[in-house]
């Protein structure tokens, strides 16, 4: 077995950068699915996985996760409350993705301890965060908020801040958005597709992990 990840790093972006430039964000409809899929993604290459709480069996995942693959860091995404984020830190979670960042979940998420990824799709938006300290922004949704022009556009006036886009990234962009110097890692569901996941097809999901981690590489 692979050495566990230690996460107790100084902020979510080292940790993100120590495991790859691509973050699979994962929903599971079957605690089952879990375990095997993470050891596919780690199988080819891929060692973090967001595991979303857009369904009732994301917490069960991320638990299951933590505890039987600890080689694959996983993080709890779609965090959208404070009891949530109470509650992914007891399941397991190494790191939280929040959606948005309203006052009352960016203090809980801020204040549990772990490493935090919140979400911005605004200027505006993303400068409260860096004042908050934040050095690494989920960009979401990314290609309808501007994709990579606003990306590139923000550079000047926001040199500190790094971002992490999501929605709309996927095989034909990625490398695009990678090309970015304020862009360390994107993420999305293209590695885990939800059909191969049902079906079990374990090896193929190693596959497609090992080709996309070796073409984002090197982006």
């Amino acid at each position: 077995m692979s050495a566990a990840i230690d996460a107790g790093t100084p902020g979510c972006e080292h940790i993100l950068l120590t495991v790859g430039p691509v973050v699979p964000v994962v929903v599971l409809d079957d605690v089952e699915h879990a375990v095997p899929l993470a050891r596919a993604l780690a199988a080819g290459g891929i060692r973090v996985m967001e595991v979303t709480l857009r369904t009732p069996a994301g917490l069960g995942s991320i638990e299951a996760v933590a505890a039987e693959v600890p080689e694959v860091l996983v993080g709890a995404g779609s965090v959208a409350s404070a009891e949530q984020v109470d509650a992914v830190g007891r399941a397991g979670a190494k790191f939280l993705v929040l959606p948005g960042s309203p006052p009352s979940l960016l203090d809980a998420a801020l204040g549990s301890g772990l490493p935090v990824v919140p979400g911005a799709a605004t200027v505006t938006e993303a400068m409260v965060l860096a004042e908050r300290g934040v050095g690494l922004v989920k960009f979401f949704p990314a290609e309808p908020s501007g994709g990579t022009r606003f990306l590139d556009s923000v550079r000047g006036p926001l040199p500190d801040l790094r971002f992490c886009p999501t929605g709309g990234v996927g095989p034909g962009n990625a490398r695009d958005y990678l090309a970015l110097p304020n862009v360390p890692c994107v993420g999305g569901s293209w590695v885990t597709p939800p059909a191969l996941v049902r079906a079990g097809e374990w090896g193929r999901v190693t596959e497609l992990a090992f080709s996309q981690a070796s073409r984002l590489a090197t982006a």
